[in-house]
């Protein structure tokens, strides 16, 4: 399972909980026993009938119990809550987003229904169930999937009609709980359980997978309440078959008549054969001798109490329909018996070629099988609880196998009566005489035991008789075309010479000669001609309103760079190749200075006095203590800004003696007043940050006189021991006694060590290097940045991971910064995850950098599929990595490609994403220049560095040898011009790899719940997400961080619960060996702090299992208490938090939900509760008075507007009267602005943040915006949202309100999170999500407490479940893995690359062995342009080249070049199911919507289309089927007989003695390509010819998938058989062009259609280029109807 649906609560409406099982009980129907008191197993129906019964929609449970009417109710609105969800349900992928790190669930019964109901499987084949069971686990596995499997007890109620299905589930648990290594849970009775709810809030899964369809309608509705129940929860469901359910009933029936005494004959019977054979152990022996004599004792008895209670008249009439004899039974075991034996001595390998028989049993005997399968689950049942006896359960997962069972009854009832007689064997007979003796024994049978003859009667126990079939239908013998390349030869070596060709007279070898050779010569979209120079070269007389548009985009880029960095544009001169500096030892150099350099230094100190002149009267007019005595954070707020941009130190020390002894006074002050119940405790924090800063930044500048004023503070805080450290002699020892006396009431009430770590830990001074760099000029780089610095210096690699804010990416800058300096012709390349990142990087590169440059060329550029400029002729790329790769794949930009001398590879933990991951592995492979590769959140380093690492060796390599070859230069092609003035660089191959661990500032989590009327906020401590379990086995995750108050907060619950604690002196922070006596505590000192108080609660948890109680308390004390609210009520108070924000100061603040629509609605609600308090405050009057003067006003300015004619003269009256209109008119307009401001409790923008001007430039950037349009009124409240369907243009406009300090609340989606610069105070989660996982947490939260911003970040969890919080917390990011795919597309363009490309020897590296060399034919072009859209870029070309599209482009009149508006239409309908297929859920079509403006389903594909794409199917699995049969041959078949997961091996000696072994296994032709445990089900190769059942049935050691298959299903259904329509997006906005409508009707988001539109014009662009440069006939209807379709859809489009 690749993919599954996911249902998310988002309504609170379905918060249906039961509160209780007693108040809703689960009736259960008596199904088993009739009033007669015997089983009627003859009424049971076939489970497989029962399967295709339930997919065609029957109903197969009668419900006429009338206690199930009473809730018929309850039950139709859970099915209409469900029901109207559907279209609201998201197709994700499940493997490679939520697995890889996430704890989640598996419904057991989900799994077997999912495997049960593979439609390779056949009934009766338990050894392919369990083959198919474990390849859905492995695959899960492989990726990293965490997961445990949970079966509720009541759930096998559902199998009690059929035997074989409860026995084959129990045997299921048995085999995952004894055979593998996975955790299992059957201690569950059912999902309103109180252990299941303790369960579920303890675990807490991230997701549960379960079916949304069971097997019977009774299973289903069971599983629909199941998902319900996990929603109630707020757990997400992901469903197995991919959509939504539509059946909410549930139901349940008692099994209690004969349960109880047949598990009595069960351990009767198990003790009687450990008597007659004790030594026995293997599941196999046991279930067959057990259930077999089980059977026939239980048989015997029913069949005589059937008989008595059946009328004589009634058994006459009932002749035709008898029930077996017992002698009959004893047959059908016996052959039963003789199939268990052959088990025991025959390998899958000979298994693989049994029989294939169309007969199945008759009624009578399928009765009498479904009795045997009901022991068999009783025996399995009994043994999950057995303890004393030792069983092997190795070979569980082979109990039976009904078709050997069937092949032997059709072998002894057909065959052998009509004269075969066959050699059972001697090995063979003895084991089964074995088994038989013993069985006869505990089925008390008085024939002695004797096993032979095996039939002795006559009745047939197979209907329709007909002989074994075989598979008539082949794989077509296919050939390949011939071809000759060197790099083939080397790779694939003798392989080759084992494979059929053509001959090269043969038609298709023929076809493709006369095709036209493919040369990518225009680019796909526009058809412009290639060039590197074009750019370059345009014409330089640019119309006006080009070079006007040119230069308003240079403008606003610096002026966006701007508002990212602040004004730091540095000019760049290239620079002559000199020597590199070695700036490791700066200081330790003498220096000789000129007299020039003399002149110069005693002009700056004469400058730096001036400026420290200046920055002293500045001081002086600051009036610092009047602004901190009228309000004291906003006077502290300015003295901050005030040191940040002074640059003088005696200034600086100045301000902070001023500052200390202003705050000190304000401390005093308030001390002093006695009716002053709570103390500020800031202006003592203050007074010890600048005490801080002066001792640690300015000693040198303080006096005597400071000191003593330090001191003096120290004393009255209490901190003596802290002032007896410092020079106080001045002060007299009986004055100080005297003063103690009398200073106590300003103490602070603890310890100076406490009191720094609990008030002041986000001030304590990190450990900063003082000495710059010269490399760098705005800041001064830590260590570890210096060491990346150095990396770019040495032209080396380096894969840098460091938490988001700690300033990687100035490498970024620096090595951008180094590549400009070294000549004119290098390239960076900086390649970016989105396109709201692209535009980030592109306005900071030139906001930094200036640049004098040749003509055509410049600095920046940027290249995104749907924009470029100046991609090809700047020095800094800026592109996404799908735009990346297409430079390098294409043939003729080889020489652009050979300037680039860096990759930057932001957020590169993208490689392990869902969505375009193979293509940056691409890239980290196809580059040869060295790279930097950015990231936060990486688990596994080490292993990316080492691939990187074989990846620049194989370079190293190939660069050796193409040096060496002398034929090297003779590749280029003529005309290509050489690189020049390219200053000489040192090739390195080195990858290192550079981890920093801190984040520069702390993070402090918050959760917060709604009680009485008001939001608590709850300090959530990081251990409170951990338990004793976790720590014992992982530790402290390697991130999980504390801010000092909490490592405070650990200490004084540890000293709590543990009073007797040995260690609690030891490490009370006053005398903690870092703390004692030291007035400047450090980050690095509370590091230390933490580290051991971590160290000693992990010992606890280890070393002493005593103390693990203790330790348990400590967490769960540290556990916030909070209280459930409903989701419905945290989004309607939601406004009434952000309000809570404000008060708390903790804004601006980034909100983050997951979803496009509830991003925008909670804007607006916030809006909205805004608007309403505004109201609420203006007089009653108020709104019609602003009416009237906006009348008077309107009218005003319109009479003043009106023209003088020309012959009148303005009189002074008239002139007047003038003066008075305008006085009047600004009159009204100071009255209308105070009616309608804003108050300052009415809106969250901060309006001294921008001046008018700088607001009316951002705003000008969406003057014209058409869509998005609330953005603009949002942001005069100060609030934004943002997500990717927003245009860029509104995107940047709340990025930059929002980094300006104006707007403070911003909604958004994940798009904030990959490396977009909003820094912020705080970080909102604000609804649970399956998308909410340890990664986007983790680049989430890394958006509070920027580095320069704030020293505190806050984390939010608003409406998240708490156990969801501790997993979000304690988990790890997920490890990459790799994603290289090989497509037919990708082959492709190697192949072009390598045939076409200007430099052969670098195409032929890149292309490494992942190509064939040949050339590119026909349409291979257009195929490799519209590469992510495979498979239906090939079955294009198939409708071209059947000619379908030039039948239906006919011209609306002869000889017009126009179409009409049908064929348009029907052109668009053909694309629209090729290129825009987007699935609606089936079950929509129950809701029955209304639509409007559009027809939503899309048709399928006119009748011609259709009927070619069922060809093109059709060959494309034969071709594919047969290559599966040549790849075969490279199967690992060891493992191919071994079970996926459990490995339990079934190979073996075959057996060679038994001519009815050999007989009945002799159907070994067309078995080769496919599972021999599939074969067991009778699948042959032929399977492979359907895509569809492929990744069942193909031996998995081969690595290949469906998914390689390029088939196009034109049809696609959900796993009840119904159809999944696709969305006819595409064709609905062609007709009615509205985006409105597409949300209305069509169900997308304004935002996301218009992307899905654009890229489905930018499709019709690339056909429409590729056709005009395939085709010679410019006049063709094809190329016409494409072009003609361009521009009337690009118009449409561009319209809204």
């Amino acid at each position: 399972m690749a993919s599954g649906g996911v249902v998310q609560d988002d309504n609170d409406d379905r918060n249906f909980t039961p509160q209780s099982q007693d108040k809703i009980p689960l009736f259960f129907e008596d199904q088993v026993e009739n009033k007669s008191g015997f089983s009627d197993f003859s009424d049971v129906f076939r489970w497989e009938e029962e399967i295709q019964q339930v997919s065609s929609g029957q109903d197969i449970y009668d419900f006429r119990n009338p206690e199930l009417n009473k809730h018929t109710e309850i039950v139709k609105k859970i099915f209409d809550l469900i029901l109207n969800d559907i279209p609201k349900s998201e197709y994700v992928s499940l493997l490679n987003d939520y697995v890889e790190s996430e704890f989640f669930l598996i419904d057991g019964d989900s799994l077997f229904i999912t495997c049960i109901s593979d439609q390779t499987l056949q009934p009766g084949q338990n050894l392919h169930f369990f083959y198919l069971v474990e390849r859905f686990l492995l695959d899960l596995t492989n990726k990293g999937a965490k997961y445990v499997i949970v079966f509720f007890k009541d759930a096998e109620y559902a199998y009690f009609r059929h035997p074989a299905l409860l026995s084959l589930r129990t045997a299921l648990i048995l085999h995952l709980q004894h055979n593998t290594d996975l955790v299992i849970y059957t201690e569950f009775s059912n999902f309103l359980e109180g252990k299941w709810q303790s369960f579920l809030q303890e675990s807490y899964p991230y997701f549960i997978i379960i079916s949304d369809d069971g097997l019977n309608k009774l299973q289903t509705v069971f599983l629909n309440l199941f998902i319900i129940h996990a929603l109630s929860k707020r757990i997400n469901v992901v469903l197995t078959s991919g959509q939504e359910s539509d059946v909410i009933r549930v139901y349940g029936y008692h099994i209690h008549g004969i349960y109880n005494s047949v598990v009595d004959l069960v351990r009767e019977t198990l003790s009687q054969l450990r008597y007659l054979w004790p030594e026995v152990s293997d599941i196999r022996h046991i279930v067959c001798i057990v259930t077999c004599a089980l059977g026939l004792r239980m048989y015997s008895r029913l069949q005589k109490k059937h008989q008595a209670t059946i009328p004589k008249k009634v058994g006459f009439q009932l002749a035709s329909s008898r029930e077996l004899t017992p002698e009959e039974a004893e047959d059908l075991i016996r052959m039963y018996c003789l199939s268990v034996v052959f088990l025991f001595h025959l390998p899958l390998s000979q298994r693989a070629g049994v029989r294939l028989i169309s007969n199945h049993w008759s009624k009578q005997a399928f009765t009498f099988i479904q009795m045997h399968k009901g022991c068999e689950f009783f025996l399995l049942k009994h043994l999950m609880t057995e303890k004393l006896w030792k069983v092997d359960f190795t070979h569980l997962p082979d109990l039976s196998d009904d078709l050997l069972w069937r092949n032997i009854a059709y072998y002894y009832e057909t065959e052998n009566d009509h004269g075969l007689t066959l050699d059972m064997g001697e090995r063979i007979q003895r084991e089964y005489e074995r088994l038989w003796s013993i069985i006869s024994k505990l089925a008390g049978k008085n024939d002695d035991g004797k096993s032979l003859p095996l039939r002795r009667t006559s009745t047939s126990f197979l209907e329709k008789r007909a002989l074994p079939t075989k598979e008539s239908k082949k794989i077509p013998n296919l050939g390949l075309i011939p071809m000759t390349s060197m790099v083939v030869d080397d790779f694939v070596g003798d392989i080759l010479s084992s494979l059929p060709f053509l001959k090269s007279d043969d038609s298709a070898v023929i076809s493709l000669i006369k095709q036209k050779e493919f040369d990518e010569l225009r680019h796909w979209h526009s058809g412009r001609l290639l060039s590197d120079d074009y750019d370059r070269t345009k014409s330089s007389s640019q119309d006006p309103w080009a070079l006007r548009s040119n230069q308003k985009l240079q403008y606003f880029l610096r002026f966006y760079g701007a508002s990212l960095e602040g004004n730091i544009s540095k000019t760049i001169v290239t620079q002559l190749d000199t020597p590199r500096k070695d700036y490791s030892d700066t200081k330790n150099r003498k220096k000789t200075h000129t007299k020039a350099e003399i002149i110069i230094e005693e002009n700056q100190k004469r400058m730096k006095a001036e400026e420290e002149r200046k920055e002293q009267k500045q001081w002086d007019a600051l009036s610092i203590e009047r602004l901190i005595h009228e309000n004291f954070s906003s006077g502290i707020s300015k003295l901050e800004d005030f040191l940040k941009m002074c640059q003088s130190n005696s200034v600086k020390c100045t301000a902070e003696m001023a500052a200390l002894n202003i705050c000190f006074e304000v401390w005093t002050e308030q001390c002093k007043d006695q009716g002053k119940k709570v103390k500020d405790i800031n202006a003592a924090v203050e007074v010890m940050r600048r005490i801080h800063s002066l001792l640690e930044k300015y000693k040198d500048l303080l006096e005597k006189t400071d000191y003593q004023k330090i001191v003096r503070c120290l004393r009255y805080f209490g901190f003596d021991n802290l002032a007896c450290t410092l020079d106080s002699s001045q002060i007299p020892e009986d004055g100080r006694k005297e003063k103690a006396a009398k200073i106590s009431k300003y103490a602070v009430g603890m310890g100076a060590a406490r009191f720094q770590l609990q008030y002041m830990g986000h001030y304590l001074l990190r450990e900063e290097r003082t000495d710059r760099d010269p490399r760098i000029q705005h800041f001064i780089p830590d260590t570890w940045q210096r060491d990346l610095l150095d990396i770019v210096d040495n032209n080396e690699s380096a894969v840098i991971v460091a938490p988001t804010s700690s300033g990687k990416t100035y490498a970024s800058y620096y090595c951008m910064e180094k590549i400009l300096k070294e000549s004119d012709e290098g390239v960076v390349v900086y390649v970016a995850p989105t396109k709201a990142l692209v535009n980030q990087v592109w306005a900071t590169v030139y906001n930094r950098f200036n640049k004098t440059l040749p003509d055509g060329m410049v600095v920046c550029g940027v290249f995104t599929r749907d924009y470029r400029h100046d991609a090809l002729n700047c020095q800094v790329l800026v592109t996404v990595p799908q735009c990346l790769e297409i430079l390098l794949l294409s043939p003729h930009r080889q020489h652009w490609a050979k300037k680039i001398r860096y990759v930057i590879f932001d957020e590169v933990h993208c490689l392990g994403g869902e969505i375009g991951a193979e293509v940056w592995e691409h890239l980290l492979v196809m580059i040869r220049c060295p790279f930097l590769a950015l990231s936060a959140t990486i688990s596994n380093p080490q292993h990316l560095t080492e691939w990187l690492q074989s990846v620049k060796r194989y370079w190293q390599h190939v660069e050796s040898v193409i040096e060496e070859s002398s034929g090297s230069s003779t590749t280029t092609k003529k005309g290509t011009k050489k690189t020049k003035n390219i200053k000489s660089v040192n090739k390195s191959y080195k990858v290192k790899l550079v981890l920093y661990g801190e984040r520069y500032n702390d993070l402090e989590k918050y959760v917060c719940s709604f009680d009485d009327d008001d939001f608590k906020i709850h300090h959530y401590h990081p251990c409170a997400a951990l338990t004793v379990d976790h720590i014992d086995k992982y530790g402290f995750p390697s991130d999980l961080a504390f801010s000092p108050r909490e490592s405070i907060l650990l200490y004084d619950t540890m000293v709590q619960v543990w009073e007797n604690w040995p260690r609690a002196d030891e490490l009370n922070p006053e005398k903690f060996t870092h703390f004692k006596n030291k007035i400047i505590i450090t980050k690095a000192d509370a590091k230390k702090y933490e580290e051991e108080l971590k160290e000693e609660l992990k010992n606890w948890i280890l070393h002493d299992i005593k103390k693990v109680t203790i330790a348990n308390r400590v967490l769960k004390s540290l556990k916030p208490h909070t209280v459930d609210c409903s989701e419905k009520m945290m989004k309607d108070k939601f406004p009434c938090f952000v309000e809570k924000l404000r008060q708390m100061n903790k804004l601006p603040a980034l909100f983050f939900l997951f979803n496009i629509k509830n991003v925008e609605e909670w804007a607006e609600n916030i809006n909205n509760s805004l608007e309403k308090k505004q109201k609420s405050k203006q007089e009653l009057k108020a709104e019609k008075q602003i009416h009237l003067l906006s009348n008077r006003l309107k009218k005003m300015e319109k009479s003043m507007q009106k023209p003088q004619t020309a012959r009148t003269k303005t009189t002074s009256i008239e002139t007047d009267k003038m003066v008075l209109n305008e006085a009047e008119r600004g009159n009204l307009l100071e009255k209308l602005g105070k009616m309608t401001e804003i108050p300052p409790d009415c809106t969250y923008a901060n309006s001294q943040a921008v001046d008018t001007e700088t607001l009316q430039k951002v705003a000008d950037r969406v003057k014209f915006m058409k869509t998005n349009t609330s953005l603009k009124t949002l942001a005069l409240r100060g609030i934004g949202y943002h997500h990717a369907s927003v245009s860029y243009k509104g995107r940047q406009f709340v990025e930059m309100l929002f980094r300006m300090g104006f707007i403070q609340v911003v909604t958004a989606t994940g798009t904030l999170a990959l490396g977009i610069n909003m820094p912020c105070k705080s970080v909102v989660f604000t609804q649970n999500s399956v998308y909410l996982d340890a990664l986007n947490y983790r680049q989430m939260s890394g958006r509070a407490g920027r580095r320069g911003q704030d020293l505190l970040g806050n984390v939010f969890f608003y409406d998240i479940p708490l156990p969801k919080v501790e997993k979000l917390i304690k988990s790890n990011v997920p490890e990459l893995r790799g994603q290289f795919p090989l497509s037919i597309s990708l082959i492709l363009r190697l192949m072009l690359l390598a045939t076409k490309a200007d430099d052969k020897e670098d195409a032929k590296a890149k292309s490494s062995h992942r190509l064939l060399k040949c050339n590119t034919m026909g349409f291979a072009g257009l195929v490799s342009h519209l590469h992510y859209h495979e498979p239906s870029n090939i079955v294009l070309v198939s409708f071209l080249t059947k000619g379908l599209f030039h039948k239906l482009c006919q011209p609306a009149r002869k000889n017009s070049k126009t179409f009409s508006k049908e064929v348009m239409e029907q052109l668009v309908l053909v694309l629209a199911n090729l290129f825009g297929r987007k699935y609606i859920p089936a079950s929509i079509n129950k809701s029955k919507p209304k639509f409007y403006q559009s027809k939503v389903f899309l048709e399928g594909l006119p009748e011609d289309f259709a009927v070619a794409l069922h060809e093109f199917n059709s060959k494309i699995e034969e071709n594919f089927g047969h290559f599966l049969l040549i790849v075969s041959k490279m199967a690992d078949m060891k493992q191919e007989y071994q079970l996926p997961l459990s490995k339990i091996d079934f190979s073996g000696e075959e057996c060679s003695d038994s001519e009815l072994v050999s007989h009945i296994m002799s159907c070994n032709e067309g078995r080769r390509a496919v599972s021999p445990f599939a074969c067991l089900s009778g699948i042959m190769d032929s399977e492979l010819l359907h895509a569809e059942t492929v990744n069942s049935v193909i031996l998995r050691t081969v690595g290949i998938t469906a998914r390689n298959i390029p088939v196009l299903c034109s049809k696609k259904y959900d796993n009840r058989g119904r159809i999944m329509p696709l969305n006819a997006y595409a064709l609905d906005f062609y007709k009615h062009g509205s985006l409105k409508a597409m949300a209305q009707d069509n169900g997308i988001h304004e935002g996301e259609a218009y992307l899905l539109l654009k890229d489905f014009v930018l499709t019709i662009k690339a056909i429409s280029t590729s056709l005009k440069e395939l085709c010679d006939d410019e006049e063709d209807n094809v190329v016409l109807a494409f072009s003609q379709l361009d521009e009337s859809y690009s118009e449409k489009l561009q319209k809204v």
